[in-house]
């Protein structure tokens, strides 16, 4: 008998081998962020070790300042400017909530109703974008002045006596109070607080309004319920991005205030440009720092959201 052998089956074509990929493909992205990590660590590392030295040496301009470690710097420039501090703290948090009251409304207004006008209110947004800082500063000198309109029409509605009571304001008089820095920082970083409100408002699907509206919910519950916590990214990024340069801001205390009502960074540039005192500017700087550091780190936790817009 002869035995049948099965014939095998039939090669399948093999696959071409895949080739590695190529380490120079892989070390793109690294060459891609190297100009921007070389740009911080030129303009904000190494500077900033330079100003941690700084702040614990001692001696003076004409003998030379070496390092001595003398942390009493910091506890000194604490004790003696800790109401600047108070004072920077008081009057950015004021104009952060003045910005957000104010802000949130026009940013409500350009996301959902502006229309076609959107364009051009974005554009008066920021327009004070387009002049200098100092100018925006100056005009509000020339706003408030004692004889101007609006110090007329707050006297007229008596809204001045209120002012004084609290200690906003002196007598008849609005600049060199704290209310006239209040009102410089407010209008100044107004537009921080307007544009990422209004990119948060703007990505919210409007089909969640109507959904809401066809559960019978009230326009001030479709807010409270709907817009206003899926709006928080915004409204997080907007008070981050009004507070921290309020808080080291001096141009509007130094033109619209009086020694009175001096921040902490009017006394930074004192002790850099004036008194010429180096560590003591560079702790307070410090200080300013980790502090606002701490605060926000806080903010950031207790808004319950790190979707920063």
């Amino acid at each position: 008998m002869s035995t049948l052998t099965e014939a095998p089956p039939p090669l399948s074509p093999t696959a071409p081998e895949k080739k590695p990929p190529r380490k120079r493909g892989r070390l793109v992205p690294y060459w891609l962020l190297l100009p921007g990590l070389l740009w911080l660590v030129v303009f904000f590392a190494l500077p900033m070790v330079y100003q941690a030295s700084t702040s614990v040496q001692t001696g003076s301009l004409e003998e030379g300042y070496k390092v001595t470690w003398h942390f009493a710097t910091y506890w000194n420039a604490l004790s003696d400017y800790w109401p600047q501090f108070l004072r920077s703290v008081l009057y950015a948090g004021s104009a952060t909530v003045l910005c957000l009251i104010l802000g949130y409304p026009l940013a409500y207004l350009i996301a959902f109703r502006a229309g076609r006008w959107r364009n051009l209110i974005m554009i008066l947004v920021i327009a004070p974008f387009f002049t200098s800082f100092l100018i925006r500063t100056l005009a509000w000198k020339t706003i408030l002045a004692d004889s101007g309109p609006v110090v007329g029409a707050l006297n007229a509605l008596h809204v001045l006596d209120v002012t004084s009571w609290l200690g906003m304001t002196s007598g008849d008089r609005v600049l060199a109070t704290p209310l006239a820095v209040v009102c410089g920082l407010t209008y100044n970083f107004l537009p921080f607080m307007v544009l990422p409100l209004y990119s948060s408002l703007e990505r919210i699907d409007g089909r969640l309004h109507e959904a809401a509206g066809d559960l019978y919910a009230r326009p001030v519950t479709v807010f409270r319920k709907v817009t206003f916590p899926l709006s928080m990214p915004g409204v997080v990024s907007g008070t981050l991005l009004t507070f921290i340069p309020a808080a080291g801001d001096y141009v509007n205390a130094d033109l619209l205030g009086s020694t009175d009502t001096r921040m902490v960074g009017n006394v930074i540039q004192t002790q850099f440009l004036r008194i010429l005192d180096y560590p003591t500017a560079a702790a307070l700087s410090f200080i300013l720092m980790a502090a606002i550091l701490v605060m926000v780190t806080v903010y950031i936790r207790k808004s319950g959201t790190e979707d920063l817009v």
